[in-house]
């Protein structure tokens, strides 16, 4: 008889918490498996039940990440997670990091690059977020869509 939680009740725990990709609860529970523990067949019995949801995961670390991060980035720390790339792919098909990357910066930098200097440091800044190089260019160099209050800067 084992002593301690059994593998699902401390999977349980886990997902009370927050949601968890497969591999993660696979990571965090393979330390507890005794012999005699079928850890896939736990995660299974998960999965099942409607307990543990990688394109659950998906949504709601999407939603989380991208206020700061583009979506390079976020598909990044997803795969870094297990989520596999279809469900990656239909998670953030409908998002645009145009508005979040021109939201960023504007609360780091507010004006246009004065020189080609402060252009690399301001791209890179972008980048290091996890934006592509046409949304970057289109947020340095501005668009007819700013606000007002950016009209003549650009």
């Amino acid at each position: 008889m084992s002593t301690g939680k059994s593998l699902k009740a401390r999977a349980v725990d886990l997902l009370s918490r927050r949601e968890h990709t497969r591999l993660e609860l696979k990571r965090r529970l393979a330390p507890f498996v005794q012999e005699g523990d079928d850890l896939d067949a736990v995660l299974d019995e998960l999965a099942g039940n409607r307990w543990q949801s990688d394109s659950r995961f998906a949504e709601q670390f999407a939603d989380s990440r991208s206020r700061k991060y583009g979506s390079r980035r976020i598909a990044m720390e997803m795969r870094e997670r297990g989520v596999d790339a279809d469900t990656i792919k239909a998670t953030l098909s409908g998002r645009s990091d145009l508005a979040t990357a021109r939201q960023l910066w504007l609360k780091k930098f507010g004006q246009p690059p004065a020189d080609a200097a402060e252009r690399a440091k301001q791209m890179r800044f972008l980048a290091s977020r996890g934006f592509g190089m046409d949304t970057i260019r289109q947020v340095i160099k501005g668009s007819d869509d700013w606000p007002d209050e950016h009209d003549g800067d650009l």
